[in-house]
């Protein structure tokens, strides 16, 4: 079975429209980008996304959604996911990811980019090229009815062979018109995910998040949102929206100036 019933499987229509979603989306990265710098706050970053957004005549998918308060995420060092924007200020030696998400005539196009903050350790470079490396490597593996867990097999002997672990709280996800919908894409092999497979017209998202220490994660309990890592080790991610075809995956949310495949950080 090349489509499994769980994965909403899109047309020619429908295909289009996640293709626009993204390629705005991916503008929206380049535009965060040329900010990204010492002093910023998350606070200010957060705010060109919305204004670049809204002023296009699209919407933040993050902002209310389930309660999230900002229309980015902004996830700082030891921080997996899920940051809220505030007054913290970029420092030299930081790293931090910027998860955005836009909606475009209904549907949606997701990608995140981890940036480095000036000159940083070792450990902050190898854990983002890690994470950056296992993104692509992942994709790449992917053909059309394949089974999702690939993605967790090639991630998981990555991040492994170089000594990092792989988050197992938070995961991929099915994109469409929904944020969030089938199928779910774990970053290690799962049974679900063996029996789950990857048909033509799905869309989805890739989302590894690499943490330099142990893979256990601790939420915030006072606002329900920040996720760290529980060693206060530091973590890194990258995403893509990824349409499979015929042909095999389409990365939906390239950028222009941001690194490709291959990019040594």
């Amino acid at each position: 079975m090349l489509h499994s019933p769980r994965c909403p499987k899109l047309g020619k229509y429908e295909r289009a429209a996640m293709r626009a979603a993204g390629q705005f989306n991916a503008q929206l990265m380049d535009v965060v980008r040329r900010h990204i710098r010492p002093g910023i706050t998350t606070g200010e970053i957060d705010e060109i996304v919305h204004a670049y957004t809204v002023q296009h005549g699209h919407t933040p998918a993050p902002l209310g959604y389930q309660g999230f308060p900002k229309s980015c995420c902004t996830s700082v060092n030891e921080v997996i996911c899920h940051g809220i924007p505030g007054d913290y200020r970029l420092q030299e030696g930081d790293i931090v990811n910027v998860d955005i998400t836009t909606i475009v005539d209904g549907w949606h196009g997701d990608q995140s980019e981890t940036f480095l903050i000036g000159e940083v350790s070792d450990t902050a470079r190898d854990v983002t090229q890690c994470a950056f490396d296992c993104l692509y490597a992942a994709i790449d593996a992917l053909k059309p009815g394949c089974p999702v867990a690939t993605i967790g097999e090639v991630i998981t002997a990555i991040a492994a062979q170089r000594g990092f672990s792989v988050v197992r709280e938070y995961i991929g996800h099915g994109l469409g018109r929904r944020f969030h919908q089938d199928p779910s894409i774990p970053h290690v092999p799962t049974s679900q995910a063996r029996r789950d497979r990857l048909g033509p017209g799905v869309a989805f998202t890739v989302e590894p998040m690499i943490n330099a220490g142990q893979r256990y994660t601790e939420l915030d309990q006072r606002d329900g949102w920040t996720v760290r890592t529980r060693d206060a080790s530091l973590s890194a991610q990258f995403e893509h929206t990824v349409l499979m075809t015929e042909e095999g995956p389409e990365i939906l949310t390239l950028t222009q100036h941001g690194p490709k495949p291959g990019h040594r950080f």
